[in-house]
């Protein structure tokens, strides 16, 4: 795998090394070994998939301290947009973002360590999107700042008029009037 640097320190792309033939193709989608040595030592617990339609826009989502949870994500079929967000306070990123798109022919990944919003945007008419995750799912700890916020300068490349929101989704707060409960 190859693991390609973005503009926020511990925010990284990954690329599987592929192999193709006239049957289809083969990669490791994940390997411990080899994560650790490229990216540093997670032991995740939980892996999480989930569906959606085009103009779904799901996040920007976090757990809370204790309950803290670093990702690694992907698409196995469709294509999204995924977004991390420094909320870091005292982070010289803080607010700032990282936008990488998944699709079920570049198989990348993306890994988003603790103290980082995360969401994503669907972009084919359908998406199958896979989390591993490093600590266990705690409702009493969700999170979340305004996927919508247009201070974070994020291009989620669907028009507003197609954006499919969930309710909990619409009531996050804007970064400005957010107070974070992580430091860099």
């Amino acid at each position: 795998m190859e693991v390609i640097k973005t503009d926020i320190e511990g925010v990284v792309i990954i690329e599987p090394r592929i192999f193709k033939d006239a049957r289809g193709y083969f990669f490791e989608s994940f390997s411990q070994r080899e994560f650790d040595e490229k990216v540093g030592h997670i032991e995740f617990c939980q892996d999480n998939e989930s569906m959606s339609s085009y103009g779904v826009m799901r996040g920007l989502h976090f757990q809370r301290p204790p309950f803290t949870q670093s990702k690694l994500v992907r698409c196995v079929k469709g294509a999204v947009l995924d977004v991390a967000v420094d909320i870091r306070k005292g982070s010289p990123t803080y607010g700032k973002h990282v936008a990488v798109e998944l699709t079920e022919d570049n198989h990348r990944q993306f890994f988003i360590p603790k103290g980082f919003a995360h969401g994503f945007a669907v972009l084919s008419e359908t998406a199958v999107f896979q989390y591993k995750c490093d600590n266990f799912y705690h409702p009493e700890a969700d999170g979340g700042i305004s996927i919508l916020d247009e201070s974070l300068g994020i291009d989620w490349r669907i028009p507003t008029d197609k954006a499919i929101l969930s309710e909990k989704d619409t009531k996050h707060a804007l970064l400005k009037d957010f107070d974070s409960p992580f430091t860099f």
